[in-house]
């Protein structure tokens, strides 16, 4: 049940092992949160904009035969990211070392670049650690994290905090929000973040980040159309009341409109909190105590307007640093000095707007709706506020040049089902990772795929989920692509 990027992956790797699958969805098109929005010629993706680590995608494609780029174009961005500071300075992130290196010399020196090359060593090896053991790994219990690579990772620092292990190596505060901020994604602040979710800026800075032509829409697109080509039948506009359960067995599950769909196995795909609660009909204890990554205030906007200096990807830090983390997780406030991302995807591909024109991604950082804010009240208010921000940062006339747009609050997330009203699923604290973090089964045969399980969250991690979702079911070491 969904068809997100999770449950797309998981049939795709169920539809090579030679399983029926039937992929039910209730909107008419697939995608889940990497979903698409169009008006008056702009198309824009509402979900994840940053994608990296492309091996993934194409690894779902070979297990059933099929070659990615006879479905998708993956371009690599440079840079990767443009990183813009108070001070006017910027940073232009880049996937080569060497390059980035150069980069890091030009603002801040050839101390700070030789600490980075030195950050770089450790990022990689935090990934040869972490990946197969602990990411790329069905793990049920806390002892199925004592391998040798556990002690390796405790002998590189990857159990001190990130803030402080990146500022063992980069010591000007702007590298060191560039290298660290990746811990938001993990619905935590790097001062309390461990070290080894630096694994997170090792996909982005070493791995690369792609835009797929046609937008990050097109991927959901493309998995779909091959698993159908391989036999997988999907119902779309097709919305699931609840799945039947006899003991601790699913039997079936019932569409809104009473039709009742046999199965031997059911892979949800939604936000796993609401899937239990609304579909299985109970939660349990620890899905009940999870606590919740904050949530975003998402503006897309067609514009008329373009911007000098842009790159596809802009990031832009407030002199605020740890403060804001504080407002966002502990005190429930909208920061008062944010840092927030502008995509600008018709920088790479113009096609997305009409000739001369501009489609913007405007992400701010909010509070989850567990910070009580009342979003029906602030949205007008707030959207004013994120447009006033944009223009003194130098988006110049930002406001009047937008022809069309679309808001999304965490109001508007919880009502696409996403837990305390965030698309970043539960916060991966320490005790809500790993082992630790809500299991991808359920009963004899309920199994659940997407960021609010095993392995977490980001494209990569539920690229991943989905073929751990599918080994519960045909088995470990089954799923291969090279099979």
């Amino acid at each position: 049940m969904g068809a997100g990027l999770g449950g797309l992956s998981t049939a795709l790797w169920l539809t090579a092992a030679g399983r029926e699958v039937t992929v039910v969805e209730r909107e008419a098109v697939p995608g889940g949160r990497a979903g698409v929005w169009q008006s008056n010629g702009f198309t824009c993706d509402t979900g994840p904009t940053v994608l990296t680590m492309p091996d993934l995608i194409e690894q779902t494609f070979a297990c059933v035969g099929e070659r990615m780029t006879d479905w998708l174009t993956l371009n690599p961005l440079d840079p990767l990211y443009r990183a813009r500071f108070q001070d006017g300075s910027q940073l232009d992130v880049q996937a080569n070392p060497e390059a980035m290196a150069a980069e890091i010399s030009r603002l801040c020196g050839a101390r700070e670049a030789d600490g980075y090359i030195r950050f770089h060593r450790f990022m990689r090896q935090l990934y040869r650690f972490e990946m197969d053991d602990f990411i790329d790994h069905n793990i049920d219990s806390p002892w199925g994290m004592l391998t040798p690579n556990l002690a390796r990772l405790a002998a590189v620092g990857g159990f001190r905090r990130l803030a402080g292990k990146v500022g063992s190596y980069l010591h000007d505060p702007r590298t060191q929000k560039v290298f660290s901020f990746q811990a938001m994604y993990a619905g935590v602040s790097p001062f309390q973040a461990l070290a080894l979710y630096a694994v997170i800026s090792y996909m982005d800075t070493i791995g690369g980040v792609y835009f797929p032509s046609g937008g990050l829409h097109t991927v959901p697109e493309a998995m779909a159309a091959a698993a159908q080509k391989h036999g997988a039948e999907f119902r779309y506009s097709t919305e699931v009341a609840k799945v039947e359960v006899d003991g601790n067995r699913a039997t079936a599950v019932i569409t809104g409109d009473g039709e009742r769909i046999p199965a031997d196995v059911v892979v949800l795909n939604p936000d796993l909190p609401i899937a239990y609660r609304d579909l299985l009909g109970r939660t349990p204890r620890s899905v009940r105590r999870l606590h919740y990554s904050p949530s975003c205030f998402l503006l897309l906007a067609g514009s008329r307007a373009g911007y000098d200096g842009l790159a596809h990807h802009n990031i832009h830090f407030g002199e605020a640093w740890r403060g804001t983390f504080r407002e966002l997780l502990h005190e429930g406030r909208l920061p008062s000095d944010p840092s927030f991302l502008v995509t600008n995807p018709t920088h790479s591909d113009p096609s997305l707007a009409p000739p001369g024109k501009h489609t913007y991604y405007v992400l701010f950082p909010t509070p989850n709706l567990d910070a009580g804010l009342d979003w029906t009240r602030l949205r007008s208010k707030y959207r004013d506020e994120v447009v006033a921000t944009l223009e003194r940062t130098g988006y110049h006339g930002f406001g009047s040049a937008i022809e069309v747009e679309d808001i999304s609050t965490p109001a508007d997330w919880a009502r696409r089902g996403m837990a305390a009203g965030t698309p970043f699923a539960s916060a991966h604290s320490l005790f809500q990772t790993g082992p630790f973090r809500p299991s991808n089964l359920w009963g004899e045969n309920v199994v659940f795929t997407g960021s609010g399980t095993r392995p977490g969250v980001g494209v990569p991690m539920v690229l991943i989920s989905g073929r751990l979702a599918a080994e519960r079911i045909v088995g470990y070491g089954k799923c291969d692509a090279t099979a």
